[in-house]
């Protein structure tokens, strides 16, 4: 939401957001500064000195506590102000707690008053325990093919940045650790029920998502093609030199034949 004042600051927040707790949050922000006013009928040119961060209050005054002041050198390090002072108001907030649902609203101060300005719409901050965890798949074929590359993805209806999400498959761990879960290339062994869930929360844990691939040829796998080989190969083998002995044997017998006959 764009907030524009009078003199023509203003400040770009970003819509509501929703974060689970214990996670680092990011809480994008722009801001335009008022860049000059007219004194003694000349223009005074405008240079922004101090910016703050507070929470619930419209204003965010110089009475009003901050959670982040570019003025103070003992400011909370849960908040870190990744902007600067020309027209980035981007907070980062880590280890983000319930006390953190709040309104916060960004404040700029210039080198004279007229310069002032508190972008009072502020962001929205809510901070859940347990989230909903969703589990979605970026192919949207029932049956997967063999040899197919897939990726699932744990979702939420609020962020979890920098927080560790656990794998599971048919109730085991999987190695594997993150929001995205890449698969492939697929064989008929990955079938089966994921879930996910944050590692610190086992309640968490979402709902099953059922991967079904394909069976090999006929049914079977890859161990029972590698038998089957195997076995034609040796009888394959067999019927080759079956062919040769019986062979040898006629050839033998036509030659001892021919002998008795040029004998007699």
């Amino acid at each position: 939401m764009l907030l524009a004042g009078a003199a023509g600051a203003a400040v770009n927040y970003p819509g509501s957001v929703c974060a689970v707790r214990g996670s680092t949050v990011i809480l994008p922000c722009t801001f335009t500064p008022r860049r000059s006013f007219t004194q003694n009928g000349r223009e005074v040119p405008l240079k922004i000195i101090r910016v703050r961060w507070c929470v619930n209050h419209l204003f965010c005054h110089d009475t009003i506590p901050s959670v982040y002041d570019s003025a103070s050198p003992t400011a909370n390090p849960r908040y870190k102000y990744l902007g600067d002072m020309t027209g980035n108001c981007t907070l980062q907030i880590s280890n983000i707690q319930k006390i953190d649902s709040k309104t916060f609203r960004f404040r700029m101060e210039a080198d004279d008053r007229a310069g002032h300005y508190t972008g009072r719409s502020g962001v929205n901050v809510t901070v859940t325990e347990v989230p909903g965890m969703i589990i979605q798949s970026s192919s949207d074929a029932g049956e997967l093919s063999r040899i197919q590359q897939v990726t699932l993805s744990c979702t939420s209806v609020c962020s979890f940045h920098q927080l560790e999400v656990s794998w599971f498959k048919d109730g085991n761990a999987l190695p594997q650790y993150g929001p995205a879960l890449q698969l492939g290339p697929l064989t008929a062994k990955d079938s089966g029920n994921y879930t996910c869930a944050l590692t610190t929360d086992q309640r968490t844990t979402s709902l099953p998502f059922t991967v079904r691939v394909e069976k090999d040829d006929e049914g079977l796998n890859h161990d029972t093609w590698d038998k089957l080989l195997i076995v034609r190969v040796v009888l394959f083998t067999l019927h080759t030199l079956l062919i040769v002995i019986v062979t040898a044997v006629i050839i033998k017998r036509t030659c001892v034949c021919k002998k008795a006959t040029a004998e007699n």
